[in-house]
């Protein structure tokens, strides 16, 4: 089990390693193992959560603990990433059409995946791209 200061060294030492200025807390209120706020430029992270996205990916690659983490951070670097490089208009998930929402949301969350996969060790791409797959086969069940 990963206790919050170990992932919270975890995401300083990645952000120092690729130079990033990102800021990161703790957040037990998080219904997701992390998240990325542009609002604030913030990472938050729920330990618990974090601890049974592992445990349920646990079961389909074998990585430590650490590495799933790892993975995790990735991706929300790569939302940071996206929006350092494209300034979506977030106004059209709040007054659009939720067509156009939705196509918005596909679009950001297809930009972090490939933008955090960037950064990622070469030892963990594959398992990266494998956790890619199976968030998606669990958003559409």
């Amino acid at each position: 089990m990963l206790y919050i200061s170990h992932i919270e060294k975890l995401i300083k030492d990645t952000l120092e390693k690729h130079e990033l200025t990102i800021n990161y807390e703790f957040n037990n209120d998080l219904k997701a193992p992390m998240s990325y706020n542009v609002s604030t430029n913030t990472i938050k992270f729920n330990y618990l959560e974090i601890n049974g996205y592992q445990a349920k990916m646990n079961v389909h690659i074998k990585e430590k603990e650490e590495d799933i983490a790892l993975i995790l951070l990735y991706h929300e670097i790569g939302y940071y990433l996206d929006f350092k490089k494209h300034r979506h208009d977030l106004r059209i998930l709040m007054y659009e059409e939720e067509e156009v929402q939705q196509k918005l949301i596909a679009e950001i969350e297809e930009n972090a995946w490939k933008f955090g996969r960037k950064l990622v060790p070469e030892r963990l791409k594959r398992s990266y791209d494998k956790v890619r797959e199976l968030d998606q086969q669990f958003q559409n069940s």
